[in-house]
């Protein structure tokens, strides 16, 4: 069986006031183009498939027309899931209506759910479609107030699998979740703390076949070749600029591990860190298309008449201008800050928070109140 892994397709995406859905429409046909080429038995969507709960019209008719040719064009089974960033209850609308068109949606956490199956050769392959879930939905589902953490909440989940069905068989994970090690980039939304820490250890999927993952943009494995983030579609910061985007092909053979394969996704526009002097720059040669997203770092000391609007005559896509000594020195100050953080007690760092927020001084009584809760979380740690 050969299936095809994408997710955070982040859908009405804006990057610096900048509307993503001329690009997405260029890469989501160029995902098409992939899916017609290699042929896969199904396609993985692993979550965020929107970039806010209340996407843009554009985005809706973009999501429609995508999965519409994926199920009735070119027949192929699509199993997806929701992400942090998506709304369970909008994305849910039609779901079982869609079933029957082979599109598998899963967007809430229901307890004695069953996995979408198909079969190859070889026999079954089962499908669990996880969505984001926070701690809390998993406790309430299976009644067990002991579920703090996303880590815990998904070891409840695959013990459940475990308990209910043949793991003998190949198993799929489709889940939307931060593992302990993955690399993490400045457009991903951190995952709620609530209750806990938002991380879950890898170890837990060992299990699986294979685990497809949503919600770290970089392509990459975790632990183990089978254990994967298929990463974004497009690059959506700058701290991206480094990234190779891909789809991931997963083959899986009848017993051992899975094949896998990264397909390159070539964007129309590339995301670009340019560096160098104004009168350089000017010259047109500095990017590597003039028609990139740009964040440009000036190295002149001296003053400069409008240069984002006499470099955008050449590079007509620039979102970030920056003089890079300014950027130094408040790098500095930023780092001398954390460093006098660091030196101060307990007290002082929540003093400090409250006159920042309140601009005012914390009372006397109440950092009395203060004090007392910081020597109780002591007294607690110590474990008397």
């Amino acid at each position: 069986m050969k299936i095809l892994h994408t997710a955070d397709w982040h859908l009405g995406k804006i990057v610096h006031y900048l509307h993503m859905t001329e690009d997405q429409r260029f890469i989501l046909n160029e995902f098409l183009s992939i899916v017609k080429r290699v042929k896969p038995d199904a396609v993985i969507i692993a979550g965020d498939l929107y970039d806010r709960s209340i996407p843009p019209k554009e985005a809706v008719e973009l999501l429609n027309q995508v999965l519409t040719r994926l199920t009735n064009e070119l027949a192929v089974p699509v199993l997806a899931i929701s992400g942090n960033h998506d709304s369970p209850d909008r994305l849910e609308f039609g779901a079982e209506l869609f079933r029957k068109q082979g599109l598998y949606l899963e967007t809430k956490l229901k307890k004695n759910r069953e996995p979408i199956t198909l079969y190859d050769d070889d026999g079954p392959v089962h499908f669990h479609l996880i969505p984001y879930l926070e701690p809390a939905e998993v406790a309430y589902v299976f009644e067990d107030d002991r579920i703090k953490t996303h880590h815990q909440a998904a070891e409840q989940l695959i013990k459940d699998i475990h308990d209910r069905f043949n793991m003998a068989e190949r198993h799929i994970w489709v889940g939307h979740a931060f593992l302990a090690g993955g690399m993490e980039t400045d457009s991903e939304e951190r995952l709620s703390m609530i209750g806990g820490s938002p991380y879950v250890e890898a170890g837990l999927f060992q299990s699986f076949t294979y685990t497809a993952l949503g919600h770290l943009h970089q392509p990459q494995q975790v632990t183990s070749p089978s254990i994967r983030y298929s990463g974004s579609i497009l690059k959506y910061s700058f701290s991206e600029a480094r990234h190779h985007k891909s789809v991931t092909l997963v083959e899986l053979p009848p017993e051992g591990r899975p094949i896998i394969d990264k397909i390159p996704l070539v964007p129309m526009r590339d995301f670009e860190i340019v560096e160098g002097y104004f009168e350089e720059l000017m010259k047109g040669e500095a990017a590597s298309s003039m028609e990139n997203y740009l964040h440009i770092r000036l190295l002149d000391d001296g003053q400069l008449i409008d240069p984002m609007g006499k470099l955008r005559k050449i590079y007509p896509n620039i979102l970030y201008l920056e003089r890079k000594n300014v950027a130094r020195d408040q790098q500095l100050s930023e780092l001398n800050k954390m460093k006098e953080r660091q030196q101060m007690s307990h007290l002082d760092l929540i003093a400090s928070f409250y006159e920042e927020l309140k601009g005012t001084s914390m009372p006397e009584e109440r950092k009395h109140l203060v004090q007392q809760a910081i020597a109780a979380l002591k007294e607690t740690e110590r474990g008397r």
